[in-house]
């Protein structure tokens, strides 16, 4: 039988005081017991599911000051997924937020037991990743530069050296491997009982055989928690429950939409070997193959993620604890036949027993934590995608320090429930969303890559006639938004199917694209943009944005402003355009991700006035973008009026006629700080004003275009986004953006005092463009996004983006540089001269690249195109 290896029957065996530990207030083990202690009345703090989650949010609450807690756990602790986890401690991450709570968990478990007395089982064993292509070993070397610059040992070997820490590894088809060497294994159920343990002691309250009905909210604010046994009082809500974290979210009136959903999760326990497997040798992942292997009472622990993956529970909830489920030995035949191929050595192995369990899968591969955008005090940690023993002590960490301050100490913005809206929880969108999710687990993921499932969900009107022009589309917040267009005759099923860490096929044909965004005029479908109309019946309106944003509103009508929505830190939790359409109306731009982030701020911030409206239009207006400077003509011959700086100067927004439409809002940006117009179009003429505006713009060379090549305008000018280059922890006077704040607007906004600071001060990190000097385009590897950063030979940041410049011929890359002292490691006041004075140099995969670093864009070639050898440095020039 399967020993249960990762239950808690030994810690249970080991601890038979566990029930009468002061401060734990355990319940009794079995349904048909009495429990002896009654639950409280009220807490500050109710977290449901006592995993590997909720227990790392009671310790970490718990060891930040926070005492009236209770966790509740419908079966046992540690019972559900937590129990049957691998217990591989992972720090290779692609992410740098997943890489830091990976390992902060590690260091974090290392020393648990001798906190806590509790065995956990950690061992530092080390992990090797297998390449079996020279693309996957790109990817790795990309991850191992992340893993050095974080002080994380890790080093890149040969198959030989991978043949020399585990012997019984078939390395004929290796082209490379990554060694990280304090990398770990756990029990998970033991390390969840550890922390357990030590929350008790800090006076957390647990109660197993506890189930949660629902959760009362009034008001839009937590207020209190239904149980099987009572109702309890509380101020913050934490949903841990994993699986069951998207029906607990839907069992209110007032329903919290967690898009989670399981699937089969199979690996095998072999009896020991003949000469029993060291505990020491290396966990093994074979992205390739789609395994990993690890040690396990002298036998091994193997399974992998199959690329046909069996979802379940999509009905909903139909069981407490998590049972064993049924084996399936066809389905983990082509796992179990990778395995053998991997270690040949096992064909005489005799199998204990195959395991199959269900995993909880997110839409995107990445977990979900953080507060609900419409009830306060909700907060949620779920959705691990088989990564919660890694993620577990960190993710713990930072929701319990949003919990208590307010916010986590990390950008955990890539993480946060609010990336998500309520399309995203169809249960038909999850299980085929999960089917695909759970194989890209080990497929290779070259940059721009895009998910496949659950498409087409969110378009714009003109979706059908972009589609028949050739338009090749990506997926953001799920709407469909064009990458580039096809020309006629172009290879189709090649283009569609460039993957690569090199120059990509698309070049050629995103370079026209961006030649006609500057020679003449092109078409931008930016449908996706998130739209909110914030009006008031008096002066209401103006009043709290003048608080919420850092820029002055208090501009005369038909004025846009660009303007960052700020946190007290100072940093961006919003960056946007707003057009004053009337004294006590406003029409505010954002990106695409901020719908549901922004909705959220703005209606936890603005009070609670009839007399105020905020509204959602994203839906109303198809959004076109015109660029080029052409763009005057194509909109003059349209409207019948003049569109000439003159008349329509920069920053402007008017409602006009085109073709036979009213009611178009024209504004006077572009996003891109090329010349153009972008049209706000009510739906219903959005088709009838895009076939207007190209029948017009033939004769001046009109063309559609895509992200891609606005994605490259805007990055050679210099234009920081926000969500890849601006965060809640970035601040204007860290990005160059002191002219989009008002320090002397006649009253206060929110993080004010602390740019006040930054102004006088100075900054601990400094925005920064750099041009690549000795990179080949053609034949090296190209820079996408998170590429480290060095100055002198120094370690000072990483990309943040970072695109080709078809006006500079070189490529261009955005990013924080910060300043630390080379003896002390005190973090310094970066200075234009330490920007200036600096040779910098950036990491493409374990190589380096010269690079200029320029704290301003290179202006003066956007004029016309020069030769790189001809490149001069002018001044600021902005939009």
């Amino acid at each position: 039988m399967f020993l249960r290896l990762l239950s808690d029957i030994q810690w249970r065996a080991a601890h038979p005081k566990w029930r009468r530990m002061p401060g734990s207030q355990r319940s009794a083990s079995t349904s048909a017991e009495p429990h002896p202690l009654s639950l409280p009345a009220q807490a500050q703090v109710v977290i449901c599911g006592g995993g590997i989650m909720g227990t790392s949010v009671a310790y970490h609450l718990s060891k930040m000051g926070f005492k009236d807690i209770v966790l509740l756990e419908q079966g046992r602790l540690a019972a559900g997924t937590t129990r049957f986890c691998a217990g591989i401690v992972s720090t290779a991450r692609p992410m740098s937020i997943e890489l830091k709570m990976a390992h902060y968990s590690n260091k974090l478990y290392q020393q648990l037991e001798q906190e806590t007395g509790v065995q956990t089982g950690y061992m530092k064993t080390g992990s090797i990743s297998l390449a079996q292509t020279q693309d996957r070993l790109i990817s790795l070397k990309r991850i191992a530069s992340s893993l050095n610059v974080m002080g994380i040992p890790c080093e890149i070997i040969s198959p030989k050296k991978v043949s020399q820490l585990h012997p019984l590894i078939n390395i004929h088809d290796l082209v490379g491997a990554m060694y990280v060497p304090e990398d770990a294994l756990v029990s998970s159920a033991n390390v969840s009982l550890a922390l357990a343990t030590a929350a008790s002691r800090n006076g957390v309250q647990i109660h197993e055989r506890t189930s949660v009905s629902h959760v009362t909210i009034q008001k839009g604010r937590v207020t209190g928690v239904e149980t099987d046994r009572g109702r309890i009082q509380c101020e913050f809500f934490v949903n841990c429950a994993g699986q069951w974290a998207y029906e607990l979210g839907h069992s209110g009136e007032e329903p919290v939409h967690i898009p989670v959903h399981a699937c089969e999760h199979f690996y095998l326990l072999t009896h020991p070997l003949q000469e029993p497997l060291s505990n020491s040798l290396p966990t093994v992942v074979d992205p390739d193959g789609r395994i990993y292997i690890r040690n396990w009472q002298g036998g091994i622990l193997s399974g992998g993620f199959e690329k046909n993956p069996k979802p379940l529970f999509t009905e909903g909830r139909n069981q407490l604890e998590i049972q064993n489920l049924q084996e399936d030995w066809d389905h983990f035949g082509p796992l179990l036949s990778a395995l053998l191929r991997r270690m040949p050595g096992l064909e005489a192995l005799q199998i204990m027993q195959l395991v199959n369990c269900p995993e909880s899968f997110t839409p995107d591969m990445r977990c979900i934590m953080g507060e609900s955008p419409t009830a306060r005090g909700y907060f949620v940690l779920a959705g691990m995608n088989s990564a919660g023993i890694s993620y577990g002590g960190g993710a713990g960490k930072y929701l319990a320090e949003w919990i208590v301050n307010g916010y986590p100490s990390e950008n955990v913005w890539p993480l946060d429930l609010k990336r998500f809206g309520t399309l995203q929880s169809s249960r038909t969108f999850l299980r085929h969303r999960v089917m695909e999710v759970m194989p890209l687990m080990y497929d290779l993921k070259v940059p721009r890559w895009d998910f496949q499932t659950g498409r087409q969900l969110r378009t714009s009107p003109l979706y059908d006639r972009l589609d028949a022009q050739g338009a090749r589309w990506m997926e953001k917040h799920g709407f469909e938004r064009v990458k580039y267009f096809v020309p006629p005759g172009s290879d189709l099923l090649d283009l569609d199917h460039s993957k690569t860490f090199y120059k990509p096929d698309w070049f050629d044909i995103v370079g026209a694209e961006v030649k006609c965004c500057k020679e003449a005029v092109c078409v931008i479908d930016m449908s996706s943009f998130t739209k909110f109309e914030i009006s008031s019946t008096g002066d209401q309106a103006l009043e709290n944005l003048q608080y919420l944003f850092s820029n002055d509103l208090d501009v005369p009508v038909g004025h846009v402003v660009h303007t960052g929505m700020l946190n007290e830190k100072g940093g961006y939790e919003n960056d946007c355009s707003i057009a004053r359409l009337s004294k006590r109306s406003f029409f505010m731009i954002s990106p695409t991700d901020q719908q549901v982030h922004c909705w959220a701020w703005l209606k936890n911030h603005l009070p609670d006035d009839s007399n105020l409206v905020l509204e959602d239009v994203t839906w109303k207006y198809t959004a076109l973008n015109l660029i080029g400077p052409r763009a005057v003509d194509v909109l003059s011959e349209l409207s019948y009026a003049p569109m000439t700086a003159e008349h329509f100067p920069s920053l402007f927004c008017k409602e006009m006629s085109v073709g036979y439409a009213n009611g178009i809002r024209v504004m006077s940006i572009t996003h891109t700080g090329e010349p153009g117009f972008v049209l706000y179009i009510p739906i219903e003429y959005a088709l009838h004003v895009y076939n207007e505006v190209m029948n017009m713009g033939q004769k001046y060379g009109i063309r559609n275009a895509g992200y891609y090549a606005l994605r490259s305008l805007r990055i050679e000018k210099f234009f920081a986004f926000w969500g890849q280059d601006l965060d809640a922890f970035t601040t204007p006077m860290e990005c160059g953006r002191e002219f989009q704040v008002k320090l002397d607007k006649g009253m206060e906004f929110l993080g004010q005092e602390v740019l006040l600071e930054q102004k006088q001060n100075g900054v601990y990190k400094r925005f920064t463009m750099f041009i690549l000097e000795d990179h080949d385009t053609d034949m090296d590897l190209w820079p996408w996004w998170g590429e480290p950063i060095f100055r002198n030979g120094r370690y000072v940041g990483k990309t943040t983006s970072s695109a080709y410049s078809y006006t500079l011929e070189r490529h261009v890359c955005l990013g924080f540089v910060h300043h630390f002292d080379e003896q002390t490691g005190e973090e310094l006041v970066v200075t234009t001269d330490f920007i200036n004075q600096g040779e910098f140099e950036i990491d493409i995969a374990g190589q380096r690249f010269q690079a200029k670093a320029k704290l301003y864009p290179f202006s003066s070639l956007f004029a016309q195109r020069r030769r790189k050898d001809d490149v001069e440095l002018s001044g600021y020039q902005r939009e």
